[in-house]
């Protein structure tokens, strides 16, 4: 029992086999991340630098993109570092910090979803209750709320996996509670009840967006001004919430019921998917669809280039 007390470092053997292209994925990695960086960063400093943006469908999106920063800046560049080192080993401290983050920022751009959800059926459903119900006070507890609860749930989640490890490999590129719970020795209620309440909490978010729009869309039928404000600003929310949703529901779903059989590679793309396509089309959506940001992005743009 002493020797099993006495692990602390585990492999990430999820790049295993790739050693013969790992600086082409090291270049794109670079690259991608970049663009996160870039993308996100021009929404965020859009919305807070223009006054006329200070509004809450905005504020919600600037702190989606900072979620974004926040999640990715768990995974990249430890993975950078991975590509270009002989062994992938972390600490199980750093293990059990890279999960929280992962799923903390996850779970954050679910709550922040809804939010933005709510928001529209305000706007759109109940337009002349909007800016007494999405008042300053209330937006600023909302996203408070929508931060401070994933990180309490998370670090619940987190402190389950803090027992002694029986076993240190990690089938993947970063570090997942589940995972590591199943290296553990002990098996407790709590570490098998926390995680199914979070996910059901969450797919409880899923299901109240979905909802949302489906009544939305009932009532924008009615008149052909809602249907075109439904259009504008709705599209760019619910093409947000479907790759954001469908990108985590493949990796959970791989990961408690999928075939060991697939390829490595394949599996990568799997747990990857959720790190890369939501943080660039978020911004991206947003951006070229809603034409305030557009305007403002044009209008710093032609300043920059006029000070040159």
């Amino acid at each position: 029992m002493d020797n099993v007390s006495q692990i602390t470092m585990l492999t990430l053997s999820g790049l295993n086999g790739t050693a013969n292209y790992r600086f082409i994925l090291f270049g794109l990695t670079v690259l991608c991340y970049c663009v996160i960086l870039l993308v996100n960063m021009t929404i965020i400093v859009a919305v807070i630098v223009d006054k006329s943006l200070h509004e809450p469908m905005y504020i919600f999106l600037c702190n989606l993109c900072i979620n974004g920063l926040y999640g990715t800046a768990g995974f990249y560049p430890k993975f950078l570092i991975d590509l270009l080192s002989p062994i992938q080993v972390i600490s199980h401290a750093g293990c059990l910090l890279q999960g929280f983050v992962l799923h903390s920022s996850a779970c954050a751009d679910f709550s922040l979803l809804a939010l933005m959800a709510y928001d529209r059926y305000v706007a759109i459903c109940r337009p002349l209750m909007y800016h007494s119900v999405m008042t300053k006070q209330r937006i600023c507890v909302l996203v408070f709320v929508a931060w401070l609860l994933p990180v309490f749930l998370m670090f619940l989640s987190t402190v389950t996996s803090t027992s002694r490890l029986c076993g240190s490999n990690i089938p993947k590129i970063y570090c997942v509670n589940w995972v590591v719970n199943a290296l553990t020795c002990s098996d407790t209620i709590a570490k098998n009840i926390i995680p199914y309440f979070n996910y059901t909490f969450y797919l409880g978010h899923a299901g109240f967006v979905v909802w949302t729009y489906i009544y939305m869309m009932k009532t924008c039928l009615k008149s052909k001004e809602t249907m075109a404000r439904f259009m504008q600003t709705c599209i760019p929310h619910v093409l947000s919430v479907t790759v954001f949703t469908v990108t985590v529901l493949l990796e959970l779903l791989y990961m408690r019921f999928g075939s060991k059989d697939l390829s490595q590679h394949a599996q990568n793309f799997i747990a990857i998917e959720f790190l890369l396509f939501p943080p660039i089309f978020n911004p991206l959506i947003y951006g070229f669809k809603l034409a305030q940001i557009r305007k403002n992005i044009r209008l710093y743009s032609l300043q920059n280039c006029n000070d040159h």
